[in-house]
């Protein structure tokens, strides 16, 4: 009968079917609860993390995994309306100009040579009159 090999072996996804009964494969997060008899989930808050915060922050030796020299980003897009003589600034979704936008500034290479090509393709198709 056909076996696979021990590095395929690692590679095949293991599911519940194929382990007896009882086998739940998570996804490593780990348990914050369990679930009760009538089917609701209940948290026991011993298992739940929390995170502390080391006194003197600014004199703490270990890093952060994010550096804290970057530059703020821009989270939420704001639209200003006028209503009844006064400006109000309303929150609104992140649009397609600021897609195409954040596009161009991430593939600035990519931009100027599409520009280049069409700039060719529109002085190459036209003819020139005598």
């Amino acid at each position: 009968m056909f076996k696979p090999s021990q590095p395929m072996m690692a590679r095949l996804r293991l599911t519940t079917k194929q382990v007896n009964g009882g086998y739940y494969k998570g996804n490593r997060t780990g348990s914050m609860g369990y679930f009760a008899k009538n089917g609701s989930y209940v948290i026991d808050w011993k298992k739940v993390r929390t995170y502390v915060v080391p006194e003197n922050l600014a004199d703490f030796k270990l890093t952060p995994f994010v550096t804290k020299r970057m530059a703020p980003t821009k989270g939420k897009y704001i639209r200003e309306l006028e209503k009844n003589g006064k400006t109000v600034i309303v929150e609104r979704a992140f649009g397609g100009k600021e897609y195409l936008d954040m596009w161009a500034s991430d593939n600035g290479q990519e931009v100027l040579e599409q520009e280049r090509l069409e700039q060719e393709a529109s002085s190459s198709a036209v003819p020139p009159r005598q």
